[in-house]
């Protein structure tokens, strides 16, 4: 998650760099552009302009690029026997699920606020969890590979600490499916091999067929498998320049808006039976920016189509000047407070938004000039700035699972 997002706004084609756009502030009416990059250079103000504010009753204010999206009113109910929860989630990674770790998360569970796992099925690398049927159906190597058969024992172990449970699955970014199908992978075409990503790592086409019902299927058996909820992470396109050249196979019109909310409508679709919930995580600056970034990721698309909407609002991955901020990291209460204003801004132009669960951060970002050492205080910051605007659930992000028990009581 953090290697990708890290070079956002630097990836950024000139369209989505040039629509970078605030609400005024309430506190001072400043327009900044909330500029998310971890060390880069400052970057100048947008105009200041608001992203589009719309009626909630009528497509006709959408701009055009993005008027054939689904913003209609979606029932979302609470499921059947998974009642909703304020949830305080860490991250638990692959290797974190299947060792001893586990029992230090879980004892960190029990002595804290912490509630709620949020536990990778399927991970950047392609790797699973847990063997599956569509995985041996369209990815054989993924579920020869896969950590373990049966991830019910797990679950019922959390379950009994009264944990919830998510999955997380990285969507569209998959080295291994891009490997065994590389028909299927985005193209460079300069090089006319598979894309890669500057983490070395490989994207299949999201408007690939088999590869869309690949982690649909993932996500079903996670889902019967007893998981609460499903997570998508890298639901979108790649954050590349306007001239990286890609082919992404796309073989009719639809849009990269369309093609990432569609996926999740038919997420919705077959997995709301199931009583699980639906989640999305995207990138900080889409509650921010006037357009999706070239990425897919229209923030009033993805939140009508999911019951939960997790920006990853990572104060190190604002660039200098952000919101009137000069080192945004060494800032973490005043970035959230100002992110996550704008994220329920945008979701007042929708009748049924999903309901908001910011990913903060709980690691320290060495790789800045200016960095903060993210101790106790800088994370307590964050969870404060998030209730201090109404908002009592957030997400943790550590990839090393490593997490101080003094941040969550």
């Amino acid at each position: 998650m953090i290697n990708n997002t890290r070079r956002q706004l630097s990836q950024l084609p000139l369209a989505a760099l040039l629509s970078l756009v605030i609400a005024p502030l309430p506190t001072n009416g400043t327009a900044t552009t909330n500029a998310r990059l971890a060390g880069a250079t400052n970057t100048p103000n947008a105009a200041p302009t608001p992203a589009t504010n719309v009626s909630r009753s009528s497509h006709r204010s959408w701009p055009r690029a993005f008027a054939n999206l689904n913003y209609a009113a979606i029932d979302k109910p609470e499921c059947s026997g998974n009642p909703r929860r304020e949830v305080k989630a860490i991250y638990v990674n692959l290797y974190s699920a299947c060792s001893g770790k586990l029992n230090d998360l879980i004892e960190l569970a029990g002595q804290t606020d912490i509630n709620a796992f949020v536990i990778d099925v399927k991970d950047d690398r392609g790797n699973l969890l847990f063997r599956n049927m569509a995985a041996a159906k369209l990815n054989a190597e993924a579920n020869r590979k896969a950590l373990m058969d049966d991830p019910r024992p797990l679950l019922q172990r959390l379950k009994a600490k009264q944990i919830y449970c998510i999955a997380r699955i990285v969507t569209f970014k998959d080295p291994l499916f891009a490997r065994v199908h590389p028909q299927k992978a985005i193209i460079n075409n300069r090089t006319e091999e598979p894309f890669q990503g500057s983490d070395g790592l490989a994207w299949a086409s999201p408007y690939d067929a088999d590869f869309r019902e690949y982690d649909l299927g993932i996500a079903h058996a996670a889902a019967v498998a007893g998981f609460n909820e499903i997570q998508f992470d890298y639901i979108r396109f790649p954050d590349v320049a306007r001239n990286a050249n890609l082919n992404y196979r796309r073989h009719g019109p639809q849009s990269k808006a369309q093609a990432v909310q569609s996926f999740l409508l038919e997420a919705r679709r077959r997995l709301r039976p199931l009583n699980v919930y639906v989640a999305a995580n995207v990138f900080g600056l889409v509650c921010t920016t006037a357009d999706d970034m070239d990425i897919g990721q229209y923030w009033e698309a993805v939140s009508n189509a999911v019951d939960y909407i997790c920006p990853m609002m990572y104060p190190s991955h604002y660039a200098n000047r952000s919101y009137g901020l000069r080192v945004p990291d060494q800032q973490p209460y005043e970035l959230i407070d100002r992110g996550i204003k704008d994220a329920q801004r945008r979701n007042r132009n929708l009748a049924t938004p999903a309901r908001l669960r910011p990913w903060i951060q709980a690691f320290t970002a060495t790789w800045l000039k200016e960095y903060h050492q993210y101790d106790v205080a800088a994370v307590k910051a964050q969870i404060k700035a998030l209730s201090d605007n109404g908002v009592q659930s957030y997400l943790i992000w550590n990839p090393a699972n490593n997490y101080q028990k003094q941040a969550y009581r």
